[in-house]
């Protein structure tokens, strides 16, 4: 990714994705959970959006559905101008690889793959000659400071390195844009910070950039704050909450 950040305003900016009048439920023995509840949501390019709210809120349902992970019970998703609704597994696959970078918190690398092959595994999907894998793969691991565990298997890393092999791996098939579940939830002070300076770097690049996080200080530069409650919108803002939002340095409120 190396386009410069646009500065045009959001209403200039073409809609990446949108949601419209999503809802998701789910059965399990005679009982419907709702999970979400008439999302509307639309991303922009260059987008930087924070959403938050209580644990159990519907956040990372709603990531799994702008990832493709999933299918709403109803209402519409729209992804590039495709709608996510009609598409096959493989069809949603293939646009999901080629559109989308996901962050897992729990890193999701495989153990019997080294650095260079976890971050290389997306790149095999595509139709892309071996060295240009190569290259893509060499220059996102200089990039999170990781050229020299490559050979590495994740089992030999730290918690900070996995997740920063999470990312290379989210990122070096240059996708439209990059959701992130709790990216810096398993992590300590100093390469949580880390890892959002790299993610802040990549949303200045060009990148668009969807975050879930309850620790709502890593969200400084967002353009756009979404709380979600009992799977529903309540609020869209262009500011940071406020501590009266139940937020006390930077740290959203377990209840």
């Amino acid at each position: 990714m190396n386009a410069t950040r646009s500065s045009a305003t959001a209403g200039e900016r073409a809609a990446l994705a949108e949601c419209k009048g999503i809802w998701k439920r789910f059965t399990t023995d005679e009982v419907e959970t709702v999970a979400l509840a008439k999302v509307d949501l639309c991303i922009r390019e260059n987008d930087f959006i924070v959403i938050h709210g209580p644990s159990g809120c519907g956040k990372s349902t709603l990531l799994s559905l702008l990832a493709m992970f999933d299918t709403p019970t109803a209402g519409t998703y729209h992804l590039k101008g495709k709608l996510a609704n009609e598409l096959s597994l493989d069809e949603r696959a293939r646009l999901r690889n080629e559109q989308i970078g996901y962050v897992f918190q729990s890193f999701n690398l495989l153990g019997h793959l080294t650095v260079f092959q976890n971050v290389e595994l997306p790149l095999t999907w595509r139709s892309m000659k071996p060295s240009e894998r190569k290259e893509r793969v060499i220059s996102v691991l200089e990039r999170v400071g990781l050229s020299h565990r490559a050979k590495h298997y994740p089992s030999q890393l730290s918690g900070g390195q996995q997740q920063r092999v999470a990312v290379a791996r989210a990122v070096a098939g240059s996708p439209a844009f990059i959701l992130a579940d709790e990216p810096t939830g398993n992590l300590d002070s100093k390469n949580a910070e880390g890892i959002m300076e790299l993610l802040h770097q990549l949303h200045a690049e060009g990148a668009t950039l969807i975050m879930v996080t309850h620790q709502l200080g890593f969200g400084a530069k967002a353009t756009r704050w979404v709380r979600l409650s009992d799977g529903r919108v309540v609020s869209t803002d262009r500011q940071a909450p406020t501590p009266t939002d139940g937020i006390i340095a930077g740290t959203e409120l377990r209840k």
